[in-house]
């Protein structure tokens, strides 16, 4: 599918249905794939010609992606790569996708294009809201420049927060 420009998005959430884990190759960067190797092998990993990916399943669905009841989890969450964090949006110098006047988005004193894949669920199409402008778009932005780690806008809004239960005097997460 061709991506649309961002301003005929009003807003946007993950839902956690897992789809941007299934169809597509994560691209990792190579600080990425070196942190990913070194907490859980090479075998997670696969290599293309120039650059390595995250590995898939049988079923051709990301090594990491959870099931638990109706909500697909990542299991990188904590080192999540940038492409993960940044689907379904694609943050780019030039409008490589047409549309440049609604594709664009001024960050400081930079124009950036952004455009969204349309087969993400979890969009809401129309008028952008404030927090969409104003919140989600430049948070976006600073990921894809490497200036921001974590996320709060551009992510599932699901609670997660580790359980302790005690067993036999022991602690376990």
């Amino acid at each position: 599918m061709i991506p649309i420009p961002w301003r005929y998005v009003e807003s946007w959430n993950c839902v956690a249905c897992g789809m941007c884990c299934k169809g597509y190759r994560v691209v990792l960067g190579f600080n990425e794939w070196v942190d990913i190797i070194r907490k859980y092998g090479v075998g997670v990993t696969q290599p293309g010609v120039s650059r390595f990916y995250l590995g898939k399943k049988g079923d051709g669905t990301c090594i990491f992606l959870t099931k638990l009841y109706d909500t697909w989890l990542c299991g990188l969450q904590n080192m999540k790569p940038k492409a993960c964090k940044l689907w379904p949006f694609k943050i780019l110098s030039r409008p490589e996708f047409g549309r440049p006047n609604e594709a664009s988005h001024k960050y400081k004193d930079r124009k950036f294009f952004v455009y969204v894949d349309p087969a993400c669920i979890g969009i809401r199409w129309g008028k952008p809201t404030q927090e969409f402008a104003y919140r989600t778009m430049p948070e976006l932005i600073e990921i894809a420049l490497g200036l921001r780690e974590k996320q709060y806008y551009s992510t599932s809004k699901i609670l997660y927060r580790p359980q302790y239960f005690r067993v036999k005097g022991r602690k376990i997460v």
